[in-house]
């Protein structure tokens, strides 16, 4: 139609109809829009059209062009096959870019229609009219994989550039184009983008190309008597060095329906007896027009490009698949309408990977789980320190009559061993995740193992800080003389804590119970090489306000700290090694304190990292558990096998052998502890260190006293005025400082027998005897003084460290002397020295 020129085209077209013979028919029609304004005016003659190079899909409106046929297949014709394609390798996501061209557009907008409601997403659709870099981006943006393209050849180089560019090439994708380009047609316009050839040709590498079949492969003998071979290389022959054309065998096989269509018309007239010729046919004849249209709709043959049938006026043709392999175009399947069936030749087609691409990004999630061999390991450690801890429950138990293991309250070890294992036991549920348990279970072992943990912590330190909370009980209280603090009490005081605990979780289960929540992460490649994502998943046991509830357990658990702290150090000089475990309980404390801290910080920061989270997890609550436990029991085992007396005395005290039984329902613990107060024995040396003060103070007095009266007998006077008052003090002295009943009883029968005469009175009875016989004379004041003065100077000094009564001198220690033998006080302790 005159190369495409409408005007001359449709000139030609009316000088046909007007000055030439009458047509039956019209053969041809390549130019789309020549063809197409032709085709819709043919109805007003009753002709009909045969093309067999006209392929826009706009000629496919029966209702603008009923009387149009073609023996090529339209563009249109590979969307079956392509939708064959994508079914045959379970693509099921796809994304389309078109070049801004009413031809493509058409192809899409009909590709939209086939795939619509075959279970195929088309996930993004992009155009673009001269730069596609965009909207190839834009795909990759949307993970498509598979990317069916609708533009020419200038536009196919630019986009495989830009695919080059944006890696949407290789194993991963696949470009599935139209196959109609030229050979070598990338050679044509390389130049034109600004891409280097290997880097197009790589990315190129692989793609699908889709047009119909020029010949037919099969090689049966077609309507002519020919195969599509022998057909081919006559028409070779014959063509010589003339330019091949892809479209003559659908004009050979267009020949051929024009005879078809006419035989079958003739055949039809014959039948009818109305005597009609097909020579009859005028361009006003309705009816001959008719039945061409119907005998060339109801054609059917096998030419030289397959089976020739038409359906609603379009060619139900072969479809061909080609792939790009090593820089040229390989055949690899082909598709037939006739009968919708796809075959891929000798599975031919290559793929850039071991299997075909995925439609999209595959993504796997893996749960992030505990390592098998990590949780071995630490579920082995935790079995020794549960080991260790029935070793310590078994010398509790087995040595709870000894001193040793009495005065450390035995049930408190028990409750302290108790907690110890409980949380040695919430280890074995921390390991424990999706990869062993279902999901419902995972979620009740969140609240089983922090019951578990919260308990056992509780237990172990409450019994621990309730024994110290004893201690200082007793030695704090300076006024109590006697104190009963029964283990019943203590274990009170660990129910309390217990049931405080309780509260918390019972409403934290109520209100906000722990249930599992998946945390997923970003998408890391396949380590085996796959082509799939892995998406990690972690499991956690969360709720709406976790914050809220971690916030009240860590407060209290850190006042309960803090309580054991100070109760530490109030009782740190208690100096009772089976009584007091401050030093132990605060290096406890100290420990427990740092390791929480720094397990929390690192759980928190490394909770993407399962195995390490555990670890750290498991690692401090077994150092805690198995250094409080140790603290607490290795000193008394080793003391109770090197010198088991030694930790039941004090170093300044020394407990009495024979007590009386009276509290045999006390234990010996509190017994020992109330005849053993610290702070009564600070008050006593404080009174005993200003009477020693007073006394020698009142022996210096005494010592001038008495060497006044021998050198001076006429000072009675002086000495009955300002002495005889120290004198009495002297022996109140001896009367508070000494608590032996003999020397009371000597000191006593001195007096009765010299009982002392008030100065200057005088007896009526004795008036009228000798001077020299009154008993109230200075003689006999003299006399007395100088016997008596040195007795008590020497009864007294020994109580000071000073000479004994039965010493002409100072002797060596205070206990060689008789006078300190051991006599068991109202308190049932002796102060040495005192």
């Amino acid at each position: 139609f005159f190369q495409c020129d409408n005007a001359k085209g449709l000139k030609a077209f009316y000088d046909a109809i007007k000055y030439g013979p009458n047509h039956l028919m019209v053969f041809g029609g390549v130019c789309a829009t020549v063809t197409s304004i032709i085709a819709e005016s043919l109805k007003g003659w009753n002709l009909v059209q045969l093309s067999f190079a006209a392929t826009t899909p706009e000629l496919a409106d029966k209702k603008k062009y009923p009387y149009f046929f073609r023996t090529v297949p339209s563009d249109n014709a590979v969307n079956p096959a392509i939708l064959k394609l994508l079914k045959h390798y379970h693509w099921k996501r796809v994304g389309t870019l078109t070049q801004d061209v009413q031809r493509f557009s058409e192809v899409r907008n009909d590709l939209t229609g086939v795939l619509y409601g075959e279970d195929i997403e088309i996930s993004d659709t992009e155009s673009f009219s001269n730069d596609p870099c965009t909207s190839v981006k834009k795909l990759k943006g949307n993970d498509v994989r598979i990317i069916l393209g609708q533009f020419d050849e200038e536009m196919a180089v630019k986009v495989f550039c830009c695919a080059y560019e944006e890696e949407m090439y290789g194993s991963k994708y696949q470009w599935i184009i139209p196959g109609w380009y030229e050979n070598l047609w990338w050679e044509s316009w390389i130049n034109s983008s600004q891409c280097l050839s290997k880097n197009l040709l790589a990315a190129m590498e692989g793609y699908i190309g889709v047009d119909f079949e020029p010949l037919s492969s099969n090689t049966n003998k077609t309507i002519s008597g020919r195969t599509p071979q022998q057909y081919e290389k006559e028409y070779n022959a014959k063509r010589g060095d003339g330019q091949s054309s892809k479209f003559h065998g659908y004009a050979y096989d267009g020949i051929w329906v024009i005879a078809r269509t006419l035989q079958r018309a003739m055949n039809y007239l014959n039948s009818t007896k109305k005597h009609q010729k097909i020579e009859d046919f005028n361009y006003t004849n309705h009816k001959l027009g008719k039945i061409f249209l119907d005998a060339m709709n109801e054609t059917r043959f096998f030419g030289v490009t397959g089976e020739v049938v038409f359906r609603n006026g379009e060619r139900m043709g072969t479809i061909k698949f080609t792939q790009f392999q090593e820089q040229k175009e390989v055949k690899v399947g082909e598709y037939n309408a006739v009968h919708d069936q796809l075959v891929i030749i000798n599975n031919s087609i290559r793929f850039q990977g071991l299997e075909p691409p995925k439609d999209k990004t595959i993504i796997q999630e893996e749960l992030r789980k505990i390592s098998l061999p990590l949780y071995s390991i630490l579920s082995a450690l935790t079995i020794l320190g549960m080991i260790m801890a029935s070793a310590f429950l078994f010398f509790n138990i087995k040595n709870r009559n000894q001193k040793l293991i009495k005065m450390s309250s035995p049930y408190m070890n028990n409750l302290i061993i108790l907690g110890g294992m409980l949380s040695y036991a919430s280890i074995f549920l921390f390991g424990l995740d999706g990869s062993f348990v279902s999901e419902k279970t995972f979620e009740t072992l969140c609240t089983v193992r922090t019951w578990i943990l919260t308990v056992g912590y509780t237990t172990a330190f409450g019994a621990m800080f309730a024994k110290t909370w004893r201690v200082h009980a007793i030695f704090k209280n300076v006024k109590m003389k006697k104190k009963i603090i029964k283990d019943q009490k203590l274990l009170g005081i660990v129910g309390g804590m217990l049931l405080i605990d309780l509260c918390i979780l019972i409403c934290w289960q109520v209100v906000d119970p722990l249930r599992r929540t998946v945390e997923k992460y970003n998408m890391e490649p396949d380590p085996a090489g796959r082509d799939i994502s892995i998406r990690p998943i972690l499991e956690h046991c969360e709720n709406t306000h976790m914050t809220i509830w971690l916030g009240i357990v860590y407060a209290y658990k850190g006042l309960l700290m803090l309580f054991g702290c100070f109760l530490a150090w109030e009782t740190r000089n208690v100096s009772i090694p089976a009584l007091n475990d401050s030093k132990y309980i605060g290096m406890s404390v100290y420990n427990v304190g740092i390791m929480c801290i720094i397990g929390a910080a690192v759980s928190f920061l490394t909770r993407d990292q399962p195995n390490v989270q555990f670890c750290i997890v498991a690692l401090v609550i077994i150092f805690c558990s198995t250094i409080t436990l140790c603290l607490v029991f290795v000193p008394k085992l080793i003391t109770l096998r090197t010198n088991p007396d030694a930790a039941t005395q004090n170093r300044r005290f020394q407990f009495t052998q024979n007590q009386k039984k009276e509290d045999s329902k006390t234990s010996t613990s509190v017994t020992s502890v109330n005849q053993a107060s610290t702070s009564r024995l600070e008050g006593l040396q404080s009174e005993n260190h200003r009477l020693r003060m007073k006394i020698t103070e009142l022996d210096k007095d005494l010592e001038e006293v008495t060497m006044q009266l021998q050198d001076t007998p006429e000072k009675t006077t002086y000495i009955k005025q300002n002495h005889y008052q120290d004198l009495n003090d002297i022996l109140s002295i001896r009367n508070f400082t000494d608590s032996k009943d003999g020397e009371k009883a000597i000191l006593k029968n001195h007096l009765d027998q010299n009982p002392p005469a008030q100065w200057g009175s005088s007896d009526p009875s004795r008036t009228s005897k000798d001077p020299i016989e009154d008993i109230n004379s200075p003689e006999h004041i003299q006399r007395r003084l100088s016997l008596q003065l040195p007795i008590l100077h020497h009864a007294y000094l020994p109580s000071i460290g000073g000479v004994d009564a039965s010493c002409a001198s100072p002797c060596v220690s205070p206990s060689a002397s008789p006078r300190h033998r051991h006599v068991p006080p109202s308190f049932r302790v002796m102060v040495s020295g005192l």
